[in-house]
């Protein structure tokens, strides 16, 4: 036997997961079948290009790490490609390129401008209105001269048409031919209710009155007293001064309330007929008798503030004057606020409330100068005490009566130019026609 050891045999290889005698690192575990195979040859190593080392398990040997995917290593970071493998910015399909293969149509395959509408093509830039295809700033027409469509602060509201020949309410920018068309208008369509209607209401009252103050007037007696015996009042100077003062105050009251009767009604008439209602002189009197009491109230209480304004100074009452000239219609159609809604009115409208206003009261007064100036050329005759004899009597109670009817077309002018004018202050305000008016009286 020989002392010699027998030859070594093959070396044993460690178990998975030790670590390897030789080098220390521990021996890879068994591959899972289900991994991908390496990469096949001719592949880019990762992070080659970058100098980066090989795709050996890093040190230490820890899955997880630098380790190869086969052996249970993740990727090294560098596994991810490398900046410049990813397509370059040219490598997106060429502009132009076909569709179908992947390439995007070029800027220009956009239809072109100018192109038919019909085949997909916009119209060119100069296919649209050009800005100066709309009217010039002064190109649209000026207000009120749209055809068929309303001057301009014309309201149209829903349940209301559009009637720009309304017999009563004259449209806002129509001006005062158009004001002046609707109270000839408004005279022509009832003359024959609102004559009857002033003679009653307006001019027979103001007969009564003016008989009963030259009656009861005691000036011309006191001049006969006062002539023998200049430095002493008359004996009975304080009983007739009371006596004329009631019989003047007290008939200027209820010359008032009748007046107002006969304001009411003819407003009523106006109105209705205006809207195309039916309207009778009895209808028109009980309505005007209905509502007079108010109305009468209320004129009260503009006397006294008109009265007021004339002592001091005169300019206020004529203010006052103007002001609550539209005090009446506003308490007739509206019932609330006369007052302040009349002087709103004024305010807001100055020129166009103001130049209504004159106009009639131009009117009152010339008619009404012309009727005084008539009554006492007429009276001279009969001297200062015209009620001395029946003669004399008669004859000044028919120039009495002939100077109050001279004064009758001043009252239907006053009546129709202030309603006329109530109803196109109401225009500017906002919706309203006739029939609307006509309703609101009640």
């Amino acid at each position: 036997m020989s002392d010699q050891s027998p030859p070594a045999g093959p070396p044993l290889s460690p178990s998975p997961g030790e670590p390897d005698p030789a080098t220390g690192r521990p021996q890879p575990l068994p591959a899972d079948p289900t991994a991908p195979g390496p990469p096949p040859p001719g592949t880019p190593v990762p992070g080659a290009d970058r100098g980066t080392p090989d795709a050996s398990p890093a040190r230490g040997g820890h899955p997880g790490t630098d380790g190869d995917p086969a052996s249970g290593g993740y990727p090294a970071p560098g596994g991810y490609p490398a900046p410049g493998g990813y397509p370059a910015p040219g490598g997106y399909p060429a502009p132009g390129g076909d569709p179908a293969s992947g390439g995007y149509p070029a800027p220009g395959g956009y239809p072109a401008p100018g192109g038919d509408p019909a085949s997909g093509g916009y119209p060119a830039s100069g296919g649209y209105p050009a800005p100066g295809g709309y009217p010039a700033s002064g190109g649209y027409p000026a207000p009120g001269g749209y055809p068929g469509y309303p001057p301009y602060g014309w309201y149209q509201p829903a349940g209301y048409g559009l009637d720009l020949g309304d017999p009563l309410v004259t449209p806002p920018a129509v001006g005062i031919g158009g004001w002046f068309a609707r109270c000839t208008g408004v005279v022509r369509r009832g003359w024959a209710l609102l004559l009857p209607i002033m003679l009653l209401t307006q001019v027979l009252p103001a007969v009564v009155l003016s008989v009963f103050g030259l009656a009861v007037d005691p000036s011309a007696r006191w001049e006969t007293q006062m002539a023998s015996d200049a430095d002493a009042l008359p004996p009975t100077f304080l009983i007739d001064l009371a006596t004329f003062m009631t019989v003047l105050i007290g008939g200027s009251l209820i010359l008032g309330l009748v007046q107002c009767v006969g304001w009411a009604a003819g407003t009523w008439v106006i109105t209705r007929q205006a809207a195309g209602q039916p309207v009778e002189f009895g209808a028109a009197l009980r309505y005007g008798l209905r509502r007079a009491p108010g109305l009468w109230g209320w004129t009260l209480v503009f006397m006294l503030i008109m009265t007021i304004g004339f002592c001091l100074c005169f300019l206020p009452g004529v203010y006052a004057g103007f002001a609550l000239a539209m005090a009446g219609p506003v308490y007739l159609f509206e019932r609330r606020d006369p007052i302040g809604r009349s002087h709103r009115m004024l305010r807001d409208r100055l020129g166009l409330l103001l130049g209504r206003v004159a106009l009639v009261l131009a009117a009152v007064v010339a008619v009404s100068f012309l009727g005084g100036a008539v009554e006492s050329l007429g009276l001279l005759p009969f001297g200062v005490t015209p009620f001395e004899s029946p003669g004399a009597t008669v004859g000044a109670v028919l120039v009495i009566t002939a100077s109050a009817l001279l004064a009758l077309p001043a009252h239907v002018a006053q009546l129709v130019g202030l309603v006329v004018t109530y109803a196109e202050q109401r225009a500017h305000e906002g919706p309203v026609n006739s029939a609307q008016l006509a309703a609101e009286l009640g």
